[in-house]
This record gives structure tokens, sequence and C-alpha cells, in this order.
């Protein structure tokens, strides 16, 4: 059983604590979508809550709760909340937390989604958001209205690569009585932990990193004290995002290498940057590894590592963009992140071409700006790969 003194790479195999009465070492498929009562008087203490039994999926699991406890230990939480997507976690969060004539203040370059369905579906119900370049501690502050109820960040933030002050802006947020969520996909608990700053609400998408193996969508939401676990799950439960069993069962899986999955490709992502960064057809490189990033001591101080995340910009734009992607042999030209495979995409020409160029330089998004995802293959093959391809580019 895992208890507070083990280190990380033990927590994540051996954390959660459930136990299967059959005795299987790993964590069995439930894949039911009820569960028997013992008698009438244990059907109605589940439904009480004085029993911790299970009733049925969508309200709970064992396989999704032994997902959520090693996740709650992993961020140093109180209770973890599994969801059928990132983007339920992120509803379940706005759903719970912002009623009609509240205010949310969030990055501007935060999650496309996660701005997209504020923008789309909660404004519809009356609730307003302002969106702000995060790493500076004085927009957040200058941004915060009497009925601002939310801090909504990303950090570092998707695509740019921007790292806000965590302990800063939650210090600001309990001064004026807001809670704070931060969206920690991009660090995932191994390297970051922002409970520990003051944050309410850790939010994942456990897709990403946690997962690790592009095989599963989903979510989870990491609360700091009770009231707010049971704000969020009650929402959730009504909302019906919960996760299905054999998800958990694979997310689960995939949370026990997490580690040294992300040792192994941070350690490769370091060495592309510092390769990217003298490279005479980049332009610019943002990575939190390379003493050039804006905040780079920041970084230092409240990650525990630069990631596997690498944004940079090309000379010649919108084109050099689509020329790279069109010629890079073993990156993957797709979406998402945090997996074993290393994946590139450029923002203008696919996630924000809808955008259009001023939308995009409003968000930090040049035309030349290419997200980068490192994974665990060979260092040297990643760069020659991205060699052969940014030797295509003309210039």
């Amino acid at each position: 059983m895992a208890t507070e003194k083990m280190g990380f790479n033990s927590t994540v195999i051996h954390g959660g604590g459930a136990s299967d009465p059959l005795g299987s070492a790993v964590t069995p498929i439930y894949q039911t979508s009820t569960f028997i009562f013992e008698n009438a008087d244990h059907g109605a203490a589940c439904f009480s809550g004085e029993s911790d039994g299970y009733i049925y999926t969508r309200i709970g699991n064992p396989t999704i709760r032994d997902l959520e406890k090693v996740i709650a230990q992993l961020e140093g939480g109180y209770d973890g909340i599994a969801t059928a997507s990132g983007m339920a976690a992120v509803t379940t969060v706005y759903a719970a937390l912002l009623s009609q004539g509240d205010h949310m203040v969030s990055h501007n370059a935060v999650y496309g989604p996660s701005r997209g369905v504020m923008d789309s579906v909660f404004s519809r119900f009356g609730i307003q958001s302002t969106y702000v370049d995060a790493t500076d501690i004085n927009h957040v502050k200058d941004a915060i209205r009497p009925n601002t109820k939310l801090i909504y960040l990303e950090t570092p933030a998707n695509p740019t690569m921007g790292i806000t002050d965590l302990e800063a802006v939650c210090k600001l947020a309990k001064a004026h009585g807001i809670k704070v969520c931060v969206d920690n996909t991009f660090c995932s608990p191994y390297l970051q932990r922002p409970l520990e700053y003051g944050a309410d609400i850790v939010l994942h998408s456990m897709t990403k990193f946690i997962n690790g193996h592009a095989d599963v969508v989903a979510g989870m939401l990491v609360t700091s004290d009770k009231e707010l676990y049971q704000q969020l799950r009650t929402v959730l439960v009504n909302m019906g995002g919960n996760m299905d069993p054999h998800q958990a069962y694979l997310a689960r899986r995939g949370v026990k290498t997490m580690g040294i999955r992300i040792d192994r490709a941070q350690e490769s992502a370091l060495r592309i940057a510092e390769w990217l960064e003298k490279h005479p057809k980049v332009e610019w490189i943002l990575y939190p590894g390379l003493p050039s990033h804006p905040q780079y001591e920041l970084g230092k101080k409240q990650m525990k590592g630069p990631g596997c995340m690498i944004s940079f910009g090309l000379k010649g734009g919108l084109d050099a963009g689509k020329i790279l992607m069109n010629n890079v042999k073993l990156a993957i030209l797709a979406v998402s992140l945090g997996g074993i495979e290393t994946l590139i995409q450029h923002p203008a020409s696919m996630t924000h071409s809808k955008l259009g160029p001023a939308k995009r330089a409003e968000a930090g998004i040049s035309d030349g700006l290419v997200r980068f995802s490192v994974g665990i293959e060979e260092c040297e093959d990643i760069i020659h790969d991205l060699s052969q391809a940014l030797d295509k580019i003309p210039g």
C-alpha cells in the first residue's frame, strides 16, 4: 500500500489502494453498469453516503476509483474525479463554479476548446470572461472584477510556452476570494504540483503525458479540499461526464511509466532545443529549459524539470511551416501531445487556421510557430529528421 513516504515512481505503481477479492495484481476492469446490493439496508446506506459501496458506474466504479486516488496522491490533493475527456473536466469546473453574472479570468493562450466552450456555450448563460497574458501578474490583477469567481490558468501555456507565477496568482486570488484552477497537462504531476502553490483545482487531459500512449481520451480533476471535491463531483455525476472502466484501466496502466517516459523525453527535448536554437532556419525558440526563455528562473522554481514541449518560430512564416510539416518523416504530423511518439504541428495552418492572422497574433501565435512534442525515440533520430526537413525550407 502506498504511503506519503513513497517516491513518485513507487506511488505510480502501488498507489490508488484498490484491491481485488480474487487477488489480481492489477486492478481489474469492472465492466458493469450497475452493482448488486447485499440487501435493502445496504442499498439505502450506499445512496445516503453512509457506505462507500458502488451503485452505478456513472456515479462510481472500482476501476475508475483506483485511477482517481493515485492521481490525487501524485498531485498531493484531497481526491480526484475522473472524466470522459479533458474537456469534460473543463466544463465540469465551469459549471460548478460559475453562475449567471459571474466572470472568469484566463490566459490569452489557453487551450483553444477551453476558451471556445466558454465563448460559445457558457457566455449564453450570462457568464463573462477576460483573456490576458497571465505571465504578467499585473495583467491578471487588472482583469479582476467584483464578480470574478474563477482564474483559469494553463502553465506552461499552449502553444506559446509562457509560464505563469502560480504562487503570485494564487496569493492574489485568495485576497479576492477567487478560486484558481490550473490546467497541468503540459507538466503532469511529475514536473509540477500546482496545489503546493495555492491552487484550488488541478486539471489534466490524461490523454497526454499521464496516459502517454495516444490510445485514450480522458480527463482528471484533483481538488485541495473535501467541500470543493463534493461540489465538482456532484456536477460531474449529474452531467454524465464520467469515465468508462476500460478507459480507466488503460489510463491506470499508462500512469505506471509516466516518470520514466518523461525523464527520457525531457532529456532529449533539452538537446533538441539547444540544437534548434542555433539553427539558421529558426527565428526563435521557447523551451523552459533554455536560459533564453523569458521565465527561465520561474520555471526552475515551480517545475521539477522543463518538460518535453518545445515551441519555435521559423524564418519564412506560414509557407516555411507548411514545408516543414510536409517533409518530416519520423515525427508524426498530428495534434495532441505527451505520447511516446514525437508529434509536430503548425498552428497557423492547422489548429488555429480559422482564427486569422490578427487573432492568432493576439494570442501570441505567429505564422511560423511550430509546436513540437518530444517522444522517447532516439534523440539523434529526432534531430536528423528535423534537420532534413528544415533543409527543404528555402533560404
